[in-house]
């Protein structure tokens, strides 16, 4: 079929917009000694075979196209020609010219070995994104950006954010946070690099951290600005109080209102000894408060920070509470880490994006993110209570810890059940779930699983652990 290419006119379409004709790029070369309508050809089929120009792309019409690359429109209308012929592009007299086909399929990689995706996943690493409020998220992003001057705010932050911040904090939180005091970050993961960093420039020689722990952001970080990283055994109260006493570390790292991963709270006399450790070794204590908005059974704990603003970093950050994609997050600091680590922020990467901040600042000032968690406790303390109710009934044995809070649980194994036997028998039913051990450093503990059930409907959390339980019994 030879289609009438000629006509740059646009047909209507029976959309609310006519599709979007932008720049597709066309590469051609004149003293190549190739025809340049057969360059124009191949650099449009290429493009298609490799998914540049995915099917229903629109392509520029051939005037403008022959304009921009300076050549003859007769040329374009050539190579638009011979691509249709080919099955490549498709039009009708007055419309426009679009990518008729995708691109070439790849080539079945050979297998690896590795287990495909489970079709449950017990994974204890994210909220539920589907719930993220959009609507109200889109109106403090349109006040946010009716102000906003997009210059740079410096390596703490928007003070719009740090105003509602400490605010929100310390209502909530029960921090004792200054505007003055808090850096803003990407995130937990950047937040405790850039006090690791901070502290090696000082003189810091060994960092502690909860074992078990998940902390695989402070651990790898710390090994290598050079320092050595210990664990302090936990129990049902948290740290060991006992290890504390015994610790020589210039900073120690704590989940004291939800431990990670065991979901132990930090004991008051626990609490006490973290801070009295901290000024009779003149250390620092970085209070990572990933979750603890979220609780079901208990009276609200409040931040360590508040006990000893002078020792204690607080970290907080929206991953938990929002979505991790926001890639929002930040420190209250003690005020003579304040400029050191705004420094090292702004060196790192200029300061974050300020419109997410002045977004977020808006967020929490109009109440949103308390309407949030209000919205989204019962919805998580149902999926915890039918994960509990379905333990119960198809693996007794099993015994739940750290039922608290959080978006996790962890189930302790009866003796002669190990981690790795479960793990296994689960995979083959199409069901992933977590072992303790990979979080642990150097202190054995009973074996047990964490079950993460934040993305998780009530119905597939049950179907997901009786498939478990058949799995088990068919090996046993």
């Amino acid at each position: 079929m030879v289609l009438d290419l000629r006509s740059d006119s646009v047909a209507v379409i029976s959309t609310d917009l006519p599709p979007l004709v932008g720049d597709v790029l066309v590469e051609v070369e004149r003293d190549s000694g190739v025809a340049l309508h057969r360059q124009v050809e191949r650099s449009i089929r290429d493009g298609i075979r490799a998914g540049r120009l995915p099917r229903g792309t629109v392509m520029p019409p051939t005037r403008r196209l022959a304009t921009e690359l300076g050549i003859s429109r007769g040329v374009v209308i050539e190579a638009y020609q011979q691509l249709a012929a080919e099955g490549y592009l498709t039009s009708r007299t007055g419309g426009y010219t679009r990518v008729a086909i995708g691109p070439e399929p790849a080539l079945r990689p050979v297998a690896d070995g590795r287990p495909q995706a489970a079709e449950i996943d017990f994974c204890p690493c994210r909220a539920d994104g589907s719930m993220f409020p959009r609507g109200a998220w889109l109106r403090s992003m349109k006040r946010a950006l009716a102000a906003a001057d997009f210059g740079y705010v410096g390596g703490r932050g928007a003070p719009a954010l740090h105003e509602a911040l400490a605010a929100y904090l310390n209502r909530v939180r029960g921090t004792s946070a200054r505007p003055g005091d808090i850096v803003v970050c990407t995130g937990y993961a950047q937040g405790i690099a850039l006090i690791v960093q901070v502290l090696a420039a000082r003189g810091a020689r060994r960092v502690a951290v909860e074992d078990p722990s998940a902390d695989d952001d402070a651990v790898p970080v710390a090994r290598a600005a050079g320092l050595e990283v210990v664990g302090v055994p936990v129990d049902d109260g948290g740290v060991r109080v006992d290890a504390l006493e015994r610790l020589e570390a210039d900073a120690l790292v704590l989940t004291p209102s939800h431990q990670w991963p065991t979901g132990a709270v930090l004991s008051a006399p626990s609490r006490a000894a973290a801070v009295r450790w901290a000024r009779e070794r003149e250390a620092l204590v970085v209070e990572d408060d990933y979750d603890a908005e979220y609780r079901y059974d208990r009276a609200p704990v409040g931040a360590l920070q508040g006990l000893a603003p002078d020792r204690v970093v607080y970290a907080g950050t929206a991953s938990k509470t929002l979505a991790p994609g926001l890639r929002l997050g930040w420190l209250v600091l003690p005020p003579r880490l304040v400029a050191p680590v705004a420094e090292a922020k702004a060196l790192a990467d200029r300061g974050s994006p300020v419109l997410d901040q002045l977004a977020f600042a808006d967020f929490l000032e109009r109440g949103e993110l308390d309407r949030h968690l209000r919205r989204m406790r019962p919805v998580y303390r149902r999926r915890r209570d039918a994960l509990l109710a379905a333990l119960g009934a198809h693996l007794p044995a099993f015994e739940p810890a750290g039922v608290a809070a959080g978006l996790h649980l962890v189930a302790h194994l009866p003796p002669g059940l190990d981690e790795a036997t479960v793990i296994a028998a689960a995979a083959r039913r199409g069901v992933a779930v977590h072992g303790l051990r990979p979080y642990r450093l150097s202190h054995p503990g009973r074996a047990g699983l964490i079950f993460g059930y934040a993305t998780l409907d009530e119905a597939t959390i049950v179907r997901g652990v009786r498939r478990i339980a058949r799995a088990l019994e068919e090996g046993a």
